[in-house]
C-alpha cells in the first residue's frame, strides 16, 4: 500500500532532498524497510545496532505517535502518511 512519507531536513541528503516520498508496506515497518530499500542509508539513521528505532526518532501515523499505537506493527492504508521526526530538545 503506497504511502506518503515526510522527511526530516536532516535525512533529506538521503533521498535527493525530497521533503515528501512515498513508499509502500502493510504496516509501519514494512514502509521504513521499502524506504531504506530505495534510499540506502536511511535505516542506520533511524535504527540502532540491536534493531530497535533510535530514541531520539519519533515515528507518527497520520499525526499520532506509532508508540500509542502498535509500534511498527501498526497498519498502514492507502493515502496514509508517515512522518520522521527526530526529538528536539532545548532548553
Amino acid at each position: 500500500m503506497p504511502v506518503q512519507v515526510r522527511v526530516p531536513t536532516p535525512l533529506r541528503g538521503l533521498t535527493g532532498n525530497q521533503a515528501k516520498v512515498t513508499a509502500a508496506g502493510a504496516t509501519v515497518r514494512e514502509v521504513l524497510e521499502d524506504l531504506d530499500r530505495q534510499f540506502p542509508g536511511l535505516r542506520q539513521n533511524l535504527y540502532d545496532e540491536k534493531g530497535d528505532l533510535r530514541s531520539f526518532i519519533n515515528i507518527y501515523l497520520n499525526d499520532e505517535d506509532i508508540r500509542h499505537l502498535s509500534g511498527e506493527g501498526t497498519p498502514v492504508d492507502d493515502g496514509d502518511e508517515v512522518s520522521i521526526m527526530p526529538a528536539i530538545a532545548g532548553g
